[in-house]
C-alpha cells in the first residue's frame, strides 16, 4: 500500500509537529487517498474491503507513529461500522461510501460530563418535532469533531437510547476546539454542544432504544479493535527507541545495555509487547472466522494493549531519561498517549470486570 507506505514515513518525520498543531488537512486528504477511511468497507461502498488482519496490520503501523493518524482510521471506522451494520439500505447508500473515501469526516458523540464508562447515563435529548427531531445536549472529547463534516450523536428519547447522524453545519451545533490535553493531542478533539438542532428523521440509525445495544456497542467494538492494534505499534515504536537508545548511549564508561537492569527493561518489554499483539492476532483470527467469542477477544486484546503500551512507553522514557522527555520524543509523546487509550473505548477497569464474568461463566478457552 504505497499511499500508507508515504503515511508512515510523513508521520515519522512530522508526527512532532502534529501533536503540537493538530494533524494537518492535506494530511487527512493523503489518509483519505490511501484508502484509511474506509480499509474494512467493502470494495462495492468503496472501500479497500481488507479483512480484520489486515485493518490491524494497518493501524498497528500507524500506531508505531502517530497515535492521532491512527485515531484518524479509528473514529471514521466506528461511525462507519455502525452504519453499515444498522442503517438502512438508504442510508447504506448515502453515507457509507461517502465516509470511506473520505468525502465526509465523521465524529464519535457519546461522552457527556456525567456520561462516560457508563454511557447509559446520557442526558442529551431527542424530542419530536413533527416528523423530524429536535436534539440538545452537550458532547465532550469528540476525536476530529473540530473538522467532522457529521456526528453519531448518542441521545436519549421517549422510547429509550437512540442515535442519530447529525451534521455539523446545521443550526444549533456550536464547535469548541479543545488544546493541550494530556494525550491525542493532533486529533482535532473538540466539545460539541447540540442547541436544538433539529434533524429529519431519515438521520435516525436504527429504531428508537437500539441506540447504545446496538449502534454504539458495534462502533465501541470496532474502536476497542483498531485502538488494541495501535497499541501494539506504540509498545513496539517504543521499544525501538529504547533498544536503539541502550545500544548507543555511552554513560561513564559503559554503554547502557551493558547494564544488566537495562537490560531487563528490554526484555520484559518485548515479551509484555509480544504478547499482547498474541492477543490481537487471536482477535482477528477470531473475527474474521465471525465466532461470537471475538467481541470478548477484542476486549481482552484492547486491555492488554493499552496496559502494555502504557508500560512500555513508562519503560522506554526511563532508559532514555531525558532524552525520553525532550520536545518531539516519540516515547514521551507516546507515554501520554498510552495513558488516554487505558480510558477511551472501555476504561481498563471496566475491562476488567468484563473478562472476570466472561472467564467465570466459562466462557473463556
Amino acid at each position: 500500500m504505497i499511499g500508507i507506505d508515504t503515511l508512515v514515513a510523513s508521520a515519522e518525520t512530522d508526527a512532532g509537529t502534529w501533536d503540537e498543531t493538530g494533524l494537518p488537512v492535506d494530511v487527512i486528504e493523503a489518509a483519505a487517498r490511501a484508502g484509511v477511511l474506509g480499509l474494512d468497507r467493502t470494495t462495492d461502498c468503496r472501500g479497500l474491503g481488507l479483512n480484520a488482519a489486515e485493518l490491524g496490520s494497518v493501524a498497528e503501523r500507524l500506531g508505531a507513529v502517530c497515535t492521532s493518524l491512527r485515531s484518524l482510521l479509528t473514529v471514521q471506522g466506528m461511525v462507519n461500522a455502525a452504519l453499515d451494520r444498522w442503517g438502512t439500505a438508504e442510508q447504506r447508500a448515502q453515507w457509507v461510501p461517502a465516509l470511506a473515501t473520505g468525502e465526509l469526516l465523521a465524529g464519535f458523540a457519546a461522552t457527556e460530563s456525567g456520561a462516560g464508562s457508563d454511557l447509559s447515563s446520557v442526558t442529551t435529548s431527542f424530542e419530536a418535532h413533527g416528523s423530524d427531531h429536535r436534539i440538545s445536549g452537550r458532547k465532550l472529547w469528540v476525536t476530529f469533531g473540530e473538522v467532522a463534516d457529521v456526528l453519531l450523536v448518542l441521545g436519549r428519547s421517549q422510547a429509550g437510547l437512540t442515535t442519530a447522524l447529525v451534521e455539523t453545519d446545521a443550526p444549533g451545533v456550536s464547535v469548541e476546539p479543545i488544546h493541550g490535553q494530556l494525550g491525542m493531542r493532533g486529533a482535532r478533539i473538540a466539545h460539541i454542544a447540540l442547541d436544538g438542532v433539529v434533524v429529519p428523521a431519515d438521520h435516525l440509525i436504527a429504531p428508537p432504544g437500539f441506540g447504545l445495544s446496538h449502534v454504539v456497542g458495534t462502533a465501541l467494538d470496532h474502536g476497542r479493535y483498531t485502538i488494541a492494534w495501535g497499541c501494539a505499534g506504540m509498545a513496539r515504536g517504543c521499544l525501538a527507541d529504547a533498544a536503539a537508545h541502550a545500544s548507543t548511549r555511552v554513560q561513564g564508561s559503559a554503554v547502557l545495555s551493558e547494564h544488566d537492569s537495562v537490560r531487563a527493561i528490554i526484555g520484559r518489554s518485548w515479551v509484555d509487547a509480544a504478547g499482547a499483539r498474541a492477543l490481537c492476532e487471536r482477535a482477528a483470527e477470531q473475527r474474521d472466522a465471525h465466532e461470537p467469542s471475538a467481541l470478548f477477544t477484542t476486549i481482552a486484546a484492547k486491555y492488554a494493549a493499552s496496559r502494555v503500551a502504557a508500560s512500555v512507553s513508562q519503560q522506554a522514557v526511563q532508559v532514555l531519561g531525558a532524552a525520553g522527555c525532550a520536545p518531539g520524543s516519540r516515547v514521551g509523546r507516546f507515554f501520554r498517549d498510552a495513558k488516554v487509550m487505558q480510558i477511551i473505548e472501555g476504561a481498563t477497569e471496566v475491562a476488567e470486570l468484563q473478562i472476570g464474568d466472561y472467564v467465570l461463566g466459562g466462557g473463556a478457552r
